[in-house]
Parts: C-alpha cells; sequence; structure tokens
C-alpha cells in the first residue's frame, strides 16, 4: 500500500536518565496517526541499553519510583525490551513505510536531544543523530501555547487551580493542557512514553481543530506567550 507524502506523522514521547544535562532514553512511546485521529500502529517500547545496561544510571530517573511497574508490564507483555539500534531502525523503517517526515513531541527540543544523546552514548560517539536525515520536527507545546493556552479561559482556568510554577508563571506543561481540555483537574500524567503519548496525540488534535496556521517549529521560550496574555489581561 502507499500513502500520500505526510499523510500520516509521528508523535512520540521519552522518558529518560541521567539528568536534564545528560538525558538517556530509556522508555520510548510512539504511534504514526493522521489528522482524522486515526492510529496506524503504536509501540511501548524499553531501551535495553539503558533501563538494563545502566542500572547506577537509571537510579536518577525522574520517575525511578515507576520502575517495578515496567519490571510487572515487561513480564505481562505490555511492554517489549529492545535495544537503541533496534529502536532508531523500527522508526526509520516506520517513517518511510508510511511515507511521512513529520516527527510530533510535546517538547519536542528535549526528546530530540535525549534520543541523540543516546544514539551518541551507545556507539560511543560514531553516530551522532537518531532520525533519518531530512525528518522535520514539530512541537507540540509550541502550537499549543499559541492556540489553546494563551487563552483567556485557559489562564483563569489555571489561576483558578493554582497551576502555576514556584516563580509564579502559568504551568503550560502537558498535564495541565490535557486537565484544561477534558475539563479534569485531577488528572496526572502516567509519565511512561505511549501513555503520554495518547494525551500528547489528543493536544495535538484539539490544535489541528483550530483550523489555524501557526509555528509548528520547537520554540523552548513558547511559555512566554502565556505569561505575555496574562500580563495582558491584568491577572
Amino acid at each position: 500500500m502507499s500513502y500520500r507524502k505526510n499523510e500520516w506523522f509521528l508523535v512520540i514521547d521519552t522518558e529518560t536518565a541521567g539528568g536534564l544535562d545528560n538525558p538517556l532514553v530509556y522508555d520510548a512511546g510512539f504511534k504514526m496517526m493522521n489528522r482524522k485521529g486515526e492510529t496506524a500502529e503504536e509501540h511501548s517500547l524499553v531501551v535495553y541499553n539503558i533501563y538494563a545496561g545502566q542500572r547506577e544510571i537509571m537510579k536518577t530517573a525522574y520517575y525511578a519510583e515507576k520502575l517495578p511497574l515496567y519490571e510487572i508490564k515487561l513480564k505481562n507483555g505490555e511492554r517489549k525490551m529492545i535495544s537503541f539500534f533496534t529502536l532508531k531502525k523500527m522508526i526509520a523503517d516506520l517513517m518511510n513505510k508510511y511515507n511521512t517526515t513529520l516527527v510530533y513531541a510535546y517538547n519536542m527540543n528535549f526528546d530530540r536531544r535525549a534520543l541523540n544523546n543516546t544514539q551518541r552514548f551507545t556507539t560511543e560517539e560514531r553516530f551522532r543523530y537518531f532520525f533519518p536525515y531530512g525528518t522535520e520536527f514539530r512541537c507540540i507545546w509550541n502550537m499549543a501555547c499559541q492556540l489553546l493556552l494563551a487563552r483567556p479561559s485557559y489562564i483563569k482556568f489555571a489561576i483558578k487551580n493554582n497551576f502555576i510554577s514556584e516563580k509564579g508563571n502559568i504551568l503550560t506543561n502537558a498535564e495541565c493542557c490535557y486537565r484544561y481540555l477534558t475539563k479534569d483537574t485531577d488528572f496526572k500524567e502516567e509519565h511512561q512514553g505511549l501513555d503520554d503519548v495518547n494525551i500528547e496525540a489528543e493536544i495535538l488534535l484539539a490544535c489541528f481543530k483550530q483550523h489555524k496556521k501557526v509555528n509548528q517549529n520547537p520554540y523552548q521560550a513558547c511559555w512566554r506567550l502565556v505569561q505575555n496574555k496574562r500580563a495582558e489581561m491584568g491577572v
């Protein structure tokens, strides 16, 4: 079967160990989907090189308390453990199969950097880049800040529910965005690859439904758009 160019696109999320300066991917979840919300394939994978091969580093994982749950899911087949090389090949093959160069993530700069860093770590710097040449990187976070989170209704929602950072900024993470879309103020992200991909895909679809052209490129300061709108509102 042949597919039109970029009719489908990849949405990916990673969980890492090693800290923000040296993130190493131990969990990768991703799905191939389209603008209708249809999913062609989805995968929930644990990276052997880091998860099993770097046990000391795994102690630094942001959500290390969830590691026993990984063991359960690996045993019952909900997750599959593969090498990082296999993960790289699998994603390249999937993008080729569905004739796409588009990859989305909620914080694309971080996920891209984590995957590249893990590529260099596992190959001792022989290979530096994870995604195929020509990949177009898109950031759901940037899109959401422009289309959903800079709305007065979100800002009022965030203030009412105290979705405020320690520095006093309106939170713009995927968890709070999904709470706003679903009006479920108690929702908690799983912080496991595919689980987070599923909510990020819902946020992406909500952005598409606005039918507005916006900058989809990674932009690390996109959260400032929401703070600026709050300042305009005087709240």
